[in-house]
């Protein structure tokens, strides 16, 4: 049996910008609410593992110690993209388990293009098999079915024990220096980190950005399976998804570009968008006492195909 190569240093090759910039932005429907707004800058860590996909990546990467790594996701998921871009820097298999058989067949969309071209084998799976991917049983199929029963498995999102630890430092770069932090949640790793390494009396707030009303039970799990119970305090806004991932509206799209013109950010339109508008939609409503100081933490940068 041949050894697995040598585990690189993560932080050498990669060279993360850490701790990531808190950037004000002055935008008067905060300021007539007597609220302030900052963006904690993730996107800038690294041009292409993208805002928390360092944080949770990193950690599962120097856990796989150098064997393939086998991880999960849609057809335009950023954690495939992210894992793919970060074994071609390392040096690392990657092989992504894609949801819908059906998409064997067709020509790769941009995404997908990109993480092939990044050396990542991509496997279809039918979406009953991909639903149940997290059960033993499923997952030892899927993992022979191609053969990669001695890979590092990371799960969709990148959402695990490990990747909920690295977000503990996202809260603590914001110790002391916003009242509330928001973030954009679709497995709710990064909030679940976030929330266990703010200061007592700071607050996190979850935009989810998926439907079904699941992820304050994920968020509960994944703080057991991290930290052995609850830390912090954290709450969740359904309202703001849009109709689901991968779903946008002209409305969210028009707020988007608005932002973009008003600030000179770039937005992401499946998470970072969904956020900020909820977080505007929240100040409207009086959500946020006058003095409060919100960090949206900008989570990703829109994907140039």
């Amino acid at each position: 049996m041949t050894s697995p190569e040598p585990v690189p240093d993560l932080a050498a090759v990669l060279r993360p910008r850490l701790p990531s910039a808190l950037q004000e932005v002055a935008d008067e429907r905060f300021g007539r609410r007597g609220v302030r707004l900052f963006l904690k800058r993730d996107d800038l860590i690294h041009p292409e593992l993208i805002g928390n996909k360092w944080r949770k990546l990193a950690p599962n990467l120097a856990a796989a110690a150098g064997r393939a790594v086998v991880t999960f996701g849609g057809a335009y998921s950023n954690h495939l993209r992210a894992t793919a871009a970060a074994g071609r820097l390392l040096g690392l298999s990657t092989i992504g388990v894609v949801r819908g058989q059906e998409l064997a067949d067709r020509d790769l969309n941009p995404s997908l293009a990109r993480c092939a071209a990044d050396g990542m084998r991509l496997r279809f799976v039918d979406r009953s098999t991909y639903r149940r991917k997290s059960e033993p049983d499923a997952l030892r199929g899927i993992l022979r079915g191609i053969g990669a029963e001695d890979a590092y498995v990371v799960p969709e999102g990148g959402s695990n024990a490990l990747a909920v630890r690295g977000c503990l430092a996202l809260g603590e770069e914001l110790r002391g220096r916003a009242d509330v932090v928001a973030v954009a949640c679709g497995t709710g790793g990064t909030l679940a980190g976030l929330a266990a390494g703010l200061d007592p009396g700071q607050r996190a707030l979850g935009v989810p950005v998926l439907k079904g009303g699941f992820l304050a039970d994920e968020v509960r799990d994944l703080q057991a399976s991290a930290f052995g119970g609850p830390r912090g305090e954290w709450w969740l806004d359904e309202r703001f998804h849009f109709g689901g991932y991968a779903r946008t509206t002209p409305a969210l799209d028009s707020f988007a570009a608005d932002f973009e013109e008003r600030h000179g950010v770039a937005v992401e339109r499946l998470y970072v968008a969904k956020l900020l508008y909820g977080l505007v939609v929240l100040t409207e409503e009086g959500a946020f006492p006058r003095g409060t100081v919100i960090a949206a933490v900008v989570t990703g940068s829109p994907f140039q195909g």
